[in-house]
């Protein structure tokens, strides 16, 4: 099976961190998983060069609730990176928020390729996968 390059987790919550790690790790679609604890974090990272390259996770599972750079404000920010500091990328929004505003509104955002709830389970890791990588059925 073919695996994601990466996987980066964007979420201030250090126990969802490690949930969201024991999925992904379960499910076997990648072999890099990268956190950061906030927008701001993960903006850096995106624009972080090494050996000419920037880091271009597959995936980004983006919390909203966060200090320093919440959700919405990393995406006002990386819809200014450059084409190569975010291409191929896939954003799923997961929150706890059971607000249908925010779901609006995240889908508003032409970035946002999911919304979906916390905890992410491996089901709905797989649902990403088939539905964004093309991940056969039986994974």
């Amino acid at each position: 099976m073919n695996k994601l390059k990466s996987i980066l987790l964007i979420d201030d919550d250090d126990a969802t961190n490690f949930l969201h790690k024991m999925v992904i790790k379960k499910v076997n679609c990648t072999d890099n998983i990268i956190v950061k604890t906030n927008g701001e974090e993960a903006i850096n990272y995106l624009k972080t060069e090494t050996d000419g390259k920037y880091p271009q996770p597959s995936l980004i599972l983006l919390d909203i609730n966060m200090p320093i750079m919440n959700g919405w404000e990393f995406l006002q920010e990386y819809k200014k990176l450059e084409e190569n500091q975010m291409a191929e990328t896939v954003i799923v929004m997961l929150t706890t928020s059971l607000n249908p505003d925010d779901k609006e509104r995240a889908l508003s955002f032409t970035q946002i390729n999911d919304f979906k709830s916390k905890p992410l389970t491996p089901d709905g890791l797989k649902d990403i996968l088939k539905s964004f990588f093309l991940f056969p059925d039986d994974i």
